[in-house]
């Protein structure tokens, strides 16, 4: 069997695409250029007296680089449409689209289901009106459902991602499956690592682990951040000062230094991480005990029986959490009994989770403060008071609400920021197992390499990078609409 190339039957395609990505590159380094020059007159102005499109050379220049920039995207979209229909027929990136076939389904699902609704949608809605957050949005699912599609069902991999063939050491891309079975994806789409696994199976696998920790550990941190926040730029006085005081103390230790800390074995050995654990993770315990007993606080036959059943699961959730074979601390605290715990944590996910939301939590923390400080002087606010609304009612249902723009667009940023530590510690071979295909211990094992075979380490740096870089336009999209809102 033939190694695949890189666009297989397509490849006549090849010459037009670099034709038009090289014009497009051009004008846009004239464009920006041409905007050095100052001029006048340049602009066309509407009837209303706002700005419309440029005219004269720099009006023509930008529509010629917007015209190369459409033709360059309908390039792209007949690759993929090709590779849907022809599989490897049209090479590699060709097998590698028809794999992600349920991913664009569902992509196409959700942007047509949202856009048909957005109106109806608030803030998420109206991230439908900005081109920048529709393209962040796009590469953040495509991630998003490659994780749980290909991490949790296995509905995309070709191969077992901790498998060894024989035969397929750091084999490049495209190269046909040696001793291949009836059954058996034919070839290695993304080539073979330098322990003879499959690239492109350990890249899909490698987004799931990023997928669960990631946005889950920044939710932990928001928890923290907002129960702490709050009351202190509400209440202000001591409060304020000793929590304060420990944030700044937090974070003037180096971040990086203080992941080391809190992974390295003999840390972990402490059980310093079980305690902290057991400390970080009962705050959205307490944050939603009181959004909902502020909330109806005044409707004691409803509250009382939804405090129950909602405090209930989450007690159960946060003891199978921190639970492992009955114990919170191993061998020095009781935890929930094996038969009760509903599902165990790999250690080594446990403490870079717990790493995470604890290095994060006083950065949420301050933000929070200081916007409480600022909306606590607003007249809605005063207005509540008045009403005699209590302290934790105004600060959860007058003043967090009113701050959401600015802690959406931050809690974007801080996925990325958070991807970006997971990829750091994985490529340090710290918290996580050492055959574990995350993205940054691919890219750890594939760099010894990367003179003689890139791809094992390029493949994860590239899909890092476009995760980080949709989470980015994702909060500019969000933080250019908040302001509208």
């Amino acid at each position: 069997m033939e190694p695949l190339t890189w666009t297989g039957s397509l490849s006549g395609l090849n010459f037009i695409f670099y034709g038009v990505v090289g014009l497009l590159i051009l004008s846009i380094a004239i464009s920006t250029l041409g905007s050095l020059v100052p001029t006048s007159g340049s602009r066309a102005v509407s009837a209303d007296g706002s700005l419309a499109a440029d005219k004269g050379a720099s009006g023509f220049i930008n529509m010629i680089t917007g015209y190369l920039f459409l033709a360059t995207v309908a390039l792209v979209l007949v690759y993929l449409v090709g590779g849907v229909i022809m599989g490897t027929g049209a090479g590699i990136f060709g097998g590698m689209s028809r794999q992600f076939l349920p991913v664009w389904i569902a992509l196409i699902v959700t942007f047509v289901v949202s856009i048909t609704y957005k109106r109806k949608l608030g803030l998420y809605g109206k991230l439908f009106d900005s081109t920048v957050g529709m393209i962040g949005f796009g590469i953040v699912m495509f991630w998003v459902f490659t994780g749980i599609m290909g991490g949790l069902f296995d509905m995309l991999i070709t191969h077992d991602s901790l498998s060894q063939v024989s035969g397929m050491k750091n084999k490049l891309p495209g190269t046909p499956l040696r001793g291949a079975e009836e059954g058996d994806y034919q070839w290695f789409l993304l080539g073979g690592d330098n322990l003879a696994r499959d690239v492109f199976s350990r890249l899909i696998k490698g987004s799931w682990v990023v997928v669960q920790i990631a946005p889950m550990a920044t939710i932990f941190a928001f928890m923290v951040g907002i129960t702490l926040g709050l009351p202190a730029g509400y209440y202000g006085g001591k409060l304020d000062t000793v929590l304060s005081f420990l944030a700044n103390l937090i974070l003037a230790f180096p971040v990086i230094l203080l992941f080391y800390l809190l992974v390295t074995p003999e840390i972990v050995l402490t059980g310093i991480p079980n305690y902290m654990a057991i400390f970080l993770f009962v705050f959205p315990l307490i944050f939603v005990a009181i959004l909902l007993n502020s909330r109806f606080y005044t409707q004691p036959s409803f509250r009382t029986p939804l405090l129950i059943v909602v405090l209930g699961i989450l007690g159960w959730l946060y003891l199978s959490l921190i639970s492992t074979d009955g114990y919170a601390v191993p061998d020095k605290i009781w935890g929930l009994p094996a038969f009760l715990d509903g599902f165990d944590i790999d250690d080594g996910v446990l403490v870079v989770f717990v790493a995470v939301v604890f290095v994060n939590s006083p950065t949420v923390f301050r933000i929070v403060r200081g916007l409480a400080l600022d909306i606590k002087t607003r007249d809605y606010v005063a207005a509540a008071q008045t009403r005699g609304e209590g302290p934790w009612y105004i600060m959860l249902w007058e003043i967090l609400p009113n701050a959401r723009g600015p802690l959406i667009v931050d809690f974007c940023l801080r996925i990325g920021y958070t991807t970006i530590l997971l990829g750091t510690l994985g490529f340090f071979g710290l918290g996580l197992e050492s055959e574990s295909p995350d993205w940054g211990s691919t890219i750890n094992a594939g760099r010894r390499l990367l003179a003689l075979y890139p791809h094992a380490a390029i493949a994860p740096a590239l899909s890092l990078l476009s995760l980080v870089l949709g989470l980015n336009l994702l909060a500019d999209g969000l933080r250019e609409e908040s302001l509208r809102d």
